[in-house]
């Protein structure tokens, strides 16, 4: 309306409110723009009608003649949007000479010609419309306010220079000189670099972006392996969701990649988990391929059928091994293997109850599954409850650590943890502790752990540029990492006002850390019990699922020893009680009987076990390819006569 009639105040006002909501949507509303994307007015359509409203304004404001005047203006905001067409173009072959078949971390890949990523305005067709368009359109509100080319031209001009120096910057970064590796001698570099680390096992590994904490938990235990691990993972995300470790990382997206394993020294393929591409790399006859899930219950999700895909399956202890018979799930005995849960070797065991302080309980739900099972989390039917009746006591300290997946299916699972966060927030204002002034010990602590666990990149680095900064770490980075995690847990602690309620979702502090500070667990049946069996401490068990209480201990053997709560909480002070007076707890014997059965025994410790076992599958790997070999070899000498020695056939005489 403003450019139709025309109506200069107005023209400036609606255009500056127009770039404002664009900045505002790049901001803060990422959402709208794919709503208008979607219906094609995407930036460059919003922006090429936004300056050609302001050139109709500034026809129909003067004489018939201004159109000679206004002619080369025009002129130079159609070059502007060529080139605005052009760096996009270029743009979108940079990225792909920049996109390699293989994603490293860990591994010195220099030899691939790494280089920095190019500006974020050059990447992204909306930002950089926004920003080098903008002279453009500010010189023609300038015109339209004050009637004179000049300023307009000027505002052209600048938007023109600031393109033509993005597109050279670009184009530069196409010379062979400053191009990355090609796929070809990417692939050469790989195999390379596989004879040359020969790597003996590995951990395979594929998922969504919140799954990554099914291989974060098997990080310490593969980096304690004898020889020399790798972790091999397929989509290009996921290496930057990998917790910190020094071993070399691996991503190879592509089937034909992956392939390339089998010419390898690699022997064995720990899986942590199941995905729809782990049938993808079980077809590499070279390798043998173990399960050993990222966690153990007595859900059913704890004997997936999937698991006869592997040569072996490895579990926590007897238990597992029973769940599997029970299962009928086409799994072996003899296929089963029982190495403890090495994680837990870092879970210390039970000391002093505290008598006459304060009661640490840690609450640690599960999710609520994929199969919509009432019983899988006690989060919407006992949770409130449960949370209701510890903050009642004065003597309990609550610690909340909910599963990351919590709401991720069922609404209400996410709703309910998010009332539980409210009601501790609650409590934490009614019991205001004296919080210590002084946090520089944790400060000092926590820098000192960032540094050495995260690499500075920038926040729009490519994948290129990561591989080029997360290059090979520096000798004894582990060992380091180590001692500064512990340094932190103990400084970080100390740091809370002493009885102060919690709620961790965060990474720090880990579930292993919560713990060894805990003097009760409640949780739900899940991996979280069996793992928290190695304390030896008391452990409670809410019961959802709508059993009477001699049916779900039957059904589910990790309850046991635990004291199992109805959803209306009303067992938590008998509860508590117990772990107050040690005397009055009955089910001592029965925790050790059960971590026994759970996790198998103390000695030899559960990484010896993994490492053995690693070295059992390792070396029936090598048996395998040799006999494939052998079987090989005398194919071909059968197949294809010794040309030296065969008689050579005699002519054929006429008759």
């Amino acid at each position: 309306m403003a450019a139709l009639q025309p109506n200069v105040p107005l023209l400036l006002a609606s255009t500056v409110v127009s770039l404002a909501v664009e900045g505002v949507m790049y901001r803060w509303q990422r959402g709208m723009l794919s709503v208008f994307a979607k219906s094609h007015a995407d930036i460059t359509v919003r922006h090429v009608l936004r300056d050609l409203l302001l050139v109709v304004a500034l026809l129909r404001l003067g004489e018939q003649d201004r159109e000679s005047v206004y002619t080369p203006l025009v002129g130079g905001l159609l070059a502007f949007y060529a080139l605005h067409c052009a760096i996009q173009a270029v743009s979108v072959l940079v990225r792909r000479t920049r996109t390699l078949p293989v994603v490293t971390r860990n591994i010195d890949a220099s030899a691939l010609r790494l280089s920095t990523a190019p500006p974020v305005l050059l990447r992204r067709p909306g930002d950089r419309l926004l920003v080098f368009g903008l002279p453009a359109t500010a010189g023609l509100l300038a015109t339209a306010a004050t009637d004179d080319p000049r300023c307009a031209a000027l505002g052209i001009a600048l938007s023109l220079g600031l393109a033509l120096v993005g597109l050279y910057d670009l184009l530069a970064r196409l010379l062979p000189s400053r191009r990355p590796a090609g796929e070809n001698e990417t692939l050469q570099w790989l195999d390379a670099w596989l004879a040359e680390y020969r790597p003996t096992a590995g951990l395979y590994f594929s998922g969504g972006v919140s799954s990554a904490y099914q291989a974060n938990m098997w990080l310490e235990p593969l980096a304690q392996l004898d020889g020399r691990p790798l972790i091999v993972l397929r989509e290009r995300f996921m290496v930057a969701k990998i917790g910190p470790t020094d071993v070399p990382i691996l991503c190879l997206p592509k089937v034909s990649t992956l392939m390339r394993l089998e010419e390898s020294s690699l022997e064995v393929l720990i899986h942590p988990s199941n995905s729809g591409k782990t049938s993808q790399v079980l077809r590499i006859p070279t390798l043998k391929h173990t399960f050993v899930n990222h966690g153990e219950s007595d859900k059913l999700s704890s004997c997936n059928p999937y698991a006869k895909a592997y040569d072996e399956v490895w579990v926590a202890g007897p238990a597992a091994r029973e769940r599997y018979a029970l299962a009928e799930v086409g799994v072996e005995d003899k296929d089963v293997v029982e190495i403890g849960r090495p994680q837990l070797d870092a879970v210390r065991p039970q000391g002093e109850t505290p008598v006459g302080g304060l009661t640490t309980v840690l609450y640690a739900p599960t999710w609520e599954g994929w199969d919509g099972n009432p019983g899988n989390t006690s989060v919407i039917e006992a949770g409130e409850n449960l949370v209701r009746a510890l903050l009642a006591d004065p003597g309990v300290r609550l610690l909340y650590k909910p599963h990351p997946l919590t709401g991720s299916v069922d609404p209400r699972a996410g709703a309910a943890d998010l009332r539980i966060r409210e009601l501790i927030r609650t409590a934490v204002r009614e019991r205001a502790g004296e919080r210590p002034s002084d946090t520089a010990e944790l400060d000092l602590r926590t820098k000192e752990l960032d540094r050495l666990t995260t690499t500075e990149v920038r926040a729009n680095a490519d994948q290129l540029e990561r591989m080029l900064l997360q290059s090979a770490p520096e000798p004894g980075r582990a060992q380091a990492v180590a001692a500064a995690t512990a340094a932190w847990e103990e400084a970080y602690w100390a740091s809370l006002p002493e009885g102060e309620h919690q709620v961790f979702i965060g990474a720090r502090p880990t579930l292993y850390a919560c713990f060894n500070v805990a003097d009760l667990l409640i949780s739900d049946v899940s991996s979280v019990v069996s793992d928290f069996l190695a304390s030896g401490k008391p452990y409670a068990v809410a019961n959802t699922s709508g059993l009477a209480e001699d049916v779900f201990r039957k059904a589910f053997p990790t309850v046991r020893a635990a004291t199992v709560l109805a959803p209306d909480a009303a067992g938590v002070p008998d509860l508590l009680e117990t772990v107050r007076h040690p005397e009055k707890d009955e089910l001592v014997k029965a925790r050790a009987e059960l971590k026994r059965h759970l996790l198998g025994p103390d000695e030899p410790t559960s990484q010896e076990r993994f490492n053995e076992a690693v070295r059992a599958l390792g070396s029936a790997a090598r048996e395998h390819r040799a006999r494939m070999a052998e079987r090989m070899a005398a194919e071909i000498t059968t197949e294809i006569p010794d040309q030296r020695s065969a008689t050579p056939p005699q002519p054929a005489h006429p008759a």
